[in-house]
């Protein structure tokens, strides 16, 4: 497809202004004299990748010879399904807004490979890619391998990693409510926290025994959202019993301190990592934690040692709280 010179003329200005994370970071900085690269990794350094999230990277190519034709991303380790190349080519405007520019067709990816072909004649093009980890990758490191051909048999590669891939599960935008879903478990495959309802548990109370936290909520002063185990206090929850079965000492400690970015908003730069669940401790732990409220955070460690689980609380109103959970698995 042939497209006005002017718009490629301005494909390869955009191109080489870069797109960034933030408006300090550029791509193909310097004056291209043949076909280069350049790439960042989007996703923040700090924070760490998790298995069922996404990496994002920035991958800049321009050339003076010829047009650009494909660019390749070749990981080490094959990303689950969602793995792809945005086809839209981005430049940031003067307000600091990402501006898409369509200039390929969508991508393809086959085993470790992802490729996408321009549609268009252009000189320069800033790609998207998205990495979706998959499960094999839990616990390992992940490198990738960038790559652009041009029109007069050019080629060029830039390796990005490796990166650390957690061991953790995380999940996020989790909900209990007073008298329907109060009762969480730590201990389900492939999930950071499992909500049971009440009526699973009227259905089947043998579940009682996968239960690891009650949720309940009071209105007075000093009680308000709280999560208990199997030995809090019956007069900590007056307007409810704790289910038949239910027998988890399961240790927990309120954080005031910690608000995890991916778990409760971008907006802040505290994350819990691998490291952290190692190196927590819980003496002085507690049967319950009261009075919790909008960004608090809990440490929990299972009964049987197996999980260790943090928490942090997002929204709270009247008998309902939401929040996040990341939990680690110990050896």
């Amino acid at each position: 497809m042939k497209i006005k010179s002017i718009y490629l003329s301005l494909l390869c200005v955009l191109a080489l202004v870069g797109v960034s994370c933030d408006d300090t970071q550029q791509l193909i900085k310097d004056p291209v004299t043949k076909l280069s690269n350049d790439c960042i990794k989007r996703t923040l350094p700090t924070m760490p990748n998790i298995v069922g999230e996404t990496i994002e990277f920035a991958y800049g190519v321009a050339t003076p010879n010829g047009k650009i034709t494909t660019v390749t991303c070749e990981a080490s380790i094959p990303g689950d399904e969602g793995t792809h190349f945005d086809p839209n080519s981005y430049y940031t405007d003067n307000s600091g807004k990402d501006i898409p520019v369509l200039v390929c067709n969508p991508s393809t990816t086959s085993g470790t490979t992802t490729t996408i072909t321009a549609c268009v004649d252009t000189c320069a093009m800033t790609m998207r890619y998205y990495y979706k980890i998959p499960e094999s990758a839990r616990g390992k490191k992940v490198s990738f391998v960038f790559s652009c051909k041009s029109s007069s048999n050019e080629s060029v590669e830039m390796h990005m990693g490796p990166y650390a891939i957690s061991e953790m599960d995380m999940s996020i935008n989790q909900v209990v409510k007073q008298g329907e879903g109060m009762y969480l478990s730590f201990h389900n495959a492939g999930e950071a926290v499992h909500v049971y309802s009440q009526a699973e548990l009227d259905a089947n109370p043998s579940l009682a025994s996968q239960i690891d936290l009650v949720y309940g909520y009071n209105a007075l002063s000093d009680i308000t959202h709280a999560l208990y185990n199997a030995s809090a206090p019956a007069d900590l929850h007056p307007d409810f019993a704790f289910p038949s079965g239910f027998t988890a000492q399961t240790k927990m400690m309120i954080d005031y301190r910690i608000k995890d970015r991916q778990l409760i908003d971008e907006k802040y730069d505290n994350v819990v990592d691998d490291l952290d669940f190692v190196e927590k401790r819980f003496e002085g732990s507690q049967d319950y934690c009261l009075r919790l409220g909008i960004e608090y955070g809990i440490w929990a460690e299972t009964a049987d040692g197996m999980y260790r689980a943090f928490i942090n609380v997002k929204e709270a109103s009247a008998g309902t709280m939401t929040f996040g959970v990341k939990r680690y698995t110990m050896k």
